[in-house]
């Protein structure tokens, strides 16, 4: 063989076992993180105040009414929807309105800003039979993560010499999870 046939034959040898003496592999591992924390929507909302719990609406009556019958419902005209995590367990709180107390027949009033008053209570059931008090909670069931339908109904109670007018009411609501 000749001499720079070997020579180079040598140098490609020694070259290739240069570049597989110079390779590695190095291993490892990536950790990855994520911290879920409980939470809950009402009626398709989130956020942790001024949220929509919904709308009782007694309709249009005339100023002589004896009772008128209402649903609060949210949005997308159905009953108040509450979807929280999986595991906890929603507990909604009705607290005061702006001018309870001021008319009996009810623990509640709608107002129409001229010192009127019309009467009125939130019940938990269809039969309007069992009253929610004010300061009075709902507890769901223990959430599955999926949305929960609510159901408050209301009743406003007519009285003799109301004017005839619009009369409202705002109470408030808490959402405990």
């Amino acid at each position: 063989m000749p001499k720079h046939y070997s020579r180079c034959l040598l140098a490609g040898m020694a070259l290739a076992l240069s570049a597989q003496a110079q390779a590695a592999t190095v291993t490892g591992t990536i950790s990855s993180t994520l911290t879920l924390t409980a939470a809950c929507q009402v009626n398709g909302g989130s956020g942790t105040s001024g949220l929509n719990f919904g709308t009782l609406s007694f309709g249009t009556q005339d100023a002589l009414f004896t009772t008128a019958n209402g649903q609060v419902l949210g949005g997308g005209g159905g009953a108040m929807s509450i979807l929280c995590s999986a595991g906890t367990v929603p507990s909604i709180r009705v607290r005061a309105g702006a001018h309870d107390g001021q008319s009996s027949g009810g623990t509640r009033a709608l107002a129409d800003g001229a010192g009127n008053y019309v009467p009125y209570d939130f019940y938990t059931d269809t039969g309007r039979t069992q009253p929610l008090a004010i300061d009075g909670t709902i507890t769901l069931p223990t959430s599955t993560g999926t949305a929960q339908t609510v159901n408050l109904y209301g009743q406003a109670r007519g009285k003799a010499g109301l004017p005839a007018g619009v009369y409202t009411d705002t109470v408030a609501v808490e959402l405990s999870f």
